[in-house]
């Protein structure tokens, strides 16, 4: 019987733990080519920076060019617009007078008839007044002379009064002057008595 102190064969000793062999510090040659590697990185970081910063003031520029000719477009087009405005309402009045020659014309051609006949008077007033009608339809000018009994419009009538009448109540009675429109505006609303309600 072995003792228990007696070495048994068959344990082993344990042994310490291995560690790496320890490196040497760098050398000042290895530290210069490391800050000189780290430097490079970022000269090629502030280069790359650069590189973008110069590209977005590019962009900037050509967005700012873009914009200003935008902005010039527009301002010829609404002086284009405007200068076609003018041309329209000078052309528009040029033709509505245009259309007016005849019925001057004819009024003065009546002025010089001497000893014309009351007759001849009407014939002529008549064919001059129906001259002056067709030169407003032809520049949409249309009258607003409602018949008896239509229903009062207060958009192109206006009522003077309501007076007793055979027709409905809320309807046209009489008109005492006629009314204008120009092209669905009103230029002036037809003047009506309406009928009052019974």
């Amino acid at each position: 019987m072995t003792s228990p102190f007696e070495k048994n064969p068959s344990m082993t000793e344990p042994q310490s733990p291995s560690y790496p062999p320890a490196e040497p510090p760098p050398s000042p040659e290895e530290l210069e080519a490391a800050a000189a590697a780290n430097e490079a990185d970022a000269l090629a970081q502030l280069a790359n920076v650069q590189a973008e910063a110069d590209a977005l003031k590019a962009k900037v520029a050509e967005l700012t060019d873009q914009a200003m000719r935008a902005q010039a477009e527009a301002q010829n087009a609404r002086r284009r617009a405007d200068d076609e405005i003018a041309k329209v309402r000078k052309f528009a009045v040029e033709s509505f007078a245009e259309s007016l020659l005849p019925v001057i014309d004819s009024l003065e051609a009546g002025l010089k008839v001497e000893n014309a006949s009351a007759e001849q008077l009407r014939e002529g007033t008549e064919a001059t007044l129906r001259q002056l009608q067709a030169a407003l339809e032809r520049n949409k000018v249309v009258a607003v002379d409602p018949p008896a009994g239509a229903k009062f419009d207060p958009a192109t009538q206006q009522a003077i009064s309501m007076v007793p009448s055979e027709q409905e109540p809320n309807t046209v009675a009489g008109v005492l002057q006629k009314g204008y429109t120009i092209a669905d505006r009103v230029l002036r609303p037809a003047l009506v008595t309406v009928a009052a309600p019974k």
